[in-house]
């Protein structure tokens, strides 16, 4: 194979694209991935800080880990896997949240979510003009003290308030509550599963053209012959660039504009004095408003906090800088 002829070009190397790659090539299918960036993985990233501890800027969790096939993948590689219950199923620093506020606040976010699972399996409430959905806010207690901060939860779930989050998608995001890390970087991991794969690193892909027999993608490297190409770009660049697919695909840029990310940002702060705080713990910056961090208190039990914010608080937070 050479970089301007394969048989399946695959168009990103972030986990989806490296999945279908190693696929490709265990099977023997002559495969290439043309990736922008000059490194795999794409959100998931790991680097080293300065006393070289793993950081994730990118996903961190192992969602769903009894199940998760990354699990197997990142112990096959020899990683560390970290059992330890995650921050989010354990109480707040009573200093900054009365453990009675917190119990409160507990059951409001309980009822809600059963609210919502009813309304979705009966479509109970959906109204006649909601197109057979609503967005998840819908669901929450008129008037109820706990309704920001459940809000808040939203954001670090879906990216996004939930004003703008589809009620049935919230419903139907299927999690079992097992959440492992990898103490290595998942980041790591995810990129380590591309060793082997044929990848071409810097090259943005700026067109798909499928008028003749064969395909042919014109990057900024110049142009790429292949049988097949599999796409596996956010949907937000796909809905953006107008003119990737010649001919156009209407339905499929169509398709990716109703996909819209949400947003969720990390900031790791270092401790000077990490005996102050207890490992694991967590804190919210407000518990009275939904545009508010939440802080995991020496994860690893290192002497660090790892700081996440989301949705809107995110986005003001990058516009100033």
């Amino acid at each position: 194979m050479t970089t301007s002829n394969t048989e399946v070009a695959i168009i990103g190397g972030g986990a989806a694209g490296i999945a279908a790659g190693r696929r490709l090539r265990d099977a023997g299918v002559e495969c290439l991935i043309i990736e922008a960036r000059s490194r795999l993985g794409g959100r998931a990233w790991t680097v080293a800080n300065a006393a070289g501890y793993a950081l994730d800027l990118g996903c961190g969790w192992l969602h769903s880990a009894d199940r998760n096939p990354w699990v197997a993948i990142a112990e096959a590689q020899g990683r560390t896997i970290d059992r330890t219950a995650p921050p989010w199923s354990q109480p707040s620093l009573a200093s900054t949240f009365p453990l009675n506020d917190q119990h409160d606040f507990g059951k409001a976010m309980q009822q809600f979510f059963e609210r919502l699972s009813a309304a979705v399996a009966n479509r109970k409430d959906f109204g006649k003009d909601s197109g057979d959905d609503m967005p998840a806010s819908a669901w929450l207690e008129p008037g109820n003290r706990w309704n920001s901060l459940i809000t808040a939860i939203g954001t670090y779930i879906s990216g996004t308030e939930l004003e703008h989050m589809s009620a049935l998608d919230f419903e139907h995001y299927d999690d079992t509550e097992v959440n492992w890390r990898v103490l290595q970087g998942y980041g790591t991991a995810i990129a380590a599963h591309g060793d082997g794969v044929p990848v071409l690193f810097d090259c943005p892909v700026t067109r798909i053209d499928h008028a003749g027999k064969r395909l042919r993608i014109e990057t900024a490297q110049g142009g790429i012959a292949a049988d097949a190409v599999i796409v596996t770009l956010p949907s937000t660049v796909l809905a953006n660039a107008e003119g990737f697919f010649a001919p156009a695909l209407p339905e499929k840029t169509r398709a990716a504009s109703r996909l819209p990310l949400g947003l969720a940002d990390k900031l790791f702060l270092s401790l000077e004095r990490p005996e102050e705080f207890a490992a694991g713990g967590r804190l919210f910056g407000r518990t009275d408003r939904a545009g508010t961090g939440t802080y995991h208190l020496r994860p690893f039990g290192r002497p660090m906090i790892e700081a996440f914010y989301a949705g809107q608080c995110a986005r003001d937070l990058e516009a100033g800088g």
